[in-house]
């Protein structure tokens, strides 16, 4: 057995893998020369591969395709992008490239479907799926689209008061939805998710409060989404099956019903390791769907998706350079990089995320295992393990090299911007590094251009208040 760090890939890993390959010792992301990327701009860097986003999309439309083929299913497939993912403009901007739909979980997004309308990037005939639990500011803009003849606006009920609201401000007939409060796993810390009504109320509420009143709303579509996100397992299969069995009683009854929305839950790939059949969940979902409802003698719904991170999270990395080695015991080693986990990568440090570790160059140099160290005074400023083992190896520093060694986490691109606070203040004054898009221009070409600066110290003292 060698020992350099490409060997241990190879020998651990089928490689190379799809976005992921080497060339003389140096790493590309997505056919992107990283190396070159990094003497351009230096290091600490972000960057958000735009193609991968439309990627993504065509390929999950194309798999329900497959699928709706093979069952002969009769409805349609509509994929939604879940805007808490990342609201970034150039994100939504090349996901509406491909024909899909939005969905929305606060108050604010509702004056981004405003702009994104005045742009010309959706049609009042986009279906606009609103989530989460409303309060007024919220259910008072969702009213406002719909008053202003959006007929594909879809308020997705997450509690019986909220039907009270809509009943009085929305001066049109309009679409519902209910979401469905889910189960959990036994290794969650409740049984029940908080959001959503549970399916036991449903259908008295629907003959309570919906039913008889077709000419001021109508239920169109059930939603369901699990925190563990989809998975081949008996709890996941539980959860949806109950969904569709609700469907199939109140389609019975309820005629204008003809959704169902799995939300979203897709994973993507945080490691070399990663493993999932994509193709086979949603061939099991389809059929899942068609035989109750065949077995009901109902029609098959549409089916919605609201991915989030299976459509942004692969396209994006950050690229940090090892600064100092550390030697603190006999035991670990520590590389010292130019930022900050708890600042750029919040989910390493908030939840334990793990995403998909690799060093840009010295792939020919022999490896050690490692412990990673942020630059503030955290002591939780650190990442030590990768998902698929309770380690992390990187290639050893040649001292007297006048090469550094640098490090990409990749597939970082939903929800680290949204709570580290894009621009505003970082734990120990940290600056955000500078955003490098890379996408076509005009011509088609790959391009790549800054999309922020470096955040300078006078910016943080502004928002402090010193000038």
């Amino acid at each position: 057995m060698t020992n350099s760090y490409q060997d241990l890939v190879k020998q651990t890993f089928n490689f190379p893998q799809e976005g992921i390959e080497v060339e003389d010792g140096n790493l590309y992301f997505n056919g992107i020369d990283l190396k070159k990327l990094i003497e351009k701009y230096g290091t600490p860097m972000k960057i958000s591969y735009l193609p991968k986003i439309s990627s993504q999309i065509k390929k999950a439309k194309q798999m329900f395709a497959n699928a709706f083929k093979k069952y002969r299913y009769e409805g349609k497939y509509h994929y939604c992008y879940c805007t808490k993912s990342s609201h970034f403009s150039f994100v939504l901007d090349e996901a509406l490239k491909n024909d899909i739909h939005l969905e929305t979980s606060y108050a604010y997004d509702i004056e981004i479907i405003k702009k994104l309308h005045a742009r010309k990037k959706i049609t009042k005939d986009t279906f606009i799926i609103c989530n989460g639990f409303k309060q007024k500011p919220y259910t008072r803009r969702i009213a406002n689209l719909i008053n202003s003849g959006w007929q594909n606006v879809i308020p997705v009920l997450d509690n019986k008061e909220e039907l009270k609201d809509y009943a009085t401000s929305v001066k049109v007939p309009f679409k519902l939805g209910i979401r469905v409060a889910t189960e959990e796993e036994p290794t969650f810390p409740f049984y029940t998710s908080r959001l959503g009504m549970r399916a036991r109320d449903i259908l008295e509420f629907y003959v309570d409060r919906i039913e008889g009143y077709e000419s001021k709303f109508q239920l169109k579509m059930l939603h369901i989404f699990l925190n563990k996100g989809i998975k081949d397992d008996i709890y996941y299969w539980s959860e949806l099956n109950k969904v569709i069995n609700l469907y199939c009683q109140l389609k019975k009854i309820c005629p204008e019903l003809d959704s169902i929305n799995i939300g979203g839950g897709f994973p993507i790939k945080h490691s070399l390791g990663f493993n999932y059949d994509y193709q086979f969940m949603i061939n099991e979902i389809v059929r899942n769907i068609k035989t109750a409802c065949k077995k009901a003698k109902v029609p098959m719904p549409n089916i919605f998706t609201e991915f989030g991170s299976y459509t942004v999270g692969e396209s994006m990395g950050h690229i940090y350079k090892v600064i100092a080695e550390k030697a603190q015991n006999d035991r670990e080693t520590w590389y010292m990089i130019d930022s900050s986990f708890i600042t750029t990568l919040p989910d390493t440090w908030g939840i334990g995320e793990k995403f998909l570790l690799l060093p840009v160059n010295k792939w020919d140099a022999e490896y050690r295992r490692v412990v990673l160290g942020g630059i503030t005074c955290d002591s939780h400023d650190y990442y030590d393990s990768e998902e698929h083992i309770n380690e992390v190896f990187l290639p050893k520093i040649n001292g007297d090299s006048d090469e550094p060694l640098y490090l990409g986490f990749f597939h970082t691109g939903a929800y680290q911007d949204q709570i580290s606070g894009y621009g505003g203040i970082k734990h120990c004054l940290i600056p955000s590094p500078k955003h490098i898009l890379i996408g076509h221009d005009k011509n088609g070409k790959l391009t790549d251009w800054v999309y922020a600066k470096e955040q300078t110290a006078q910016s943080m003292l502004k928002i402090l208040g010193y000038k």
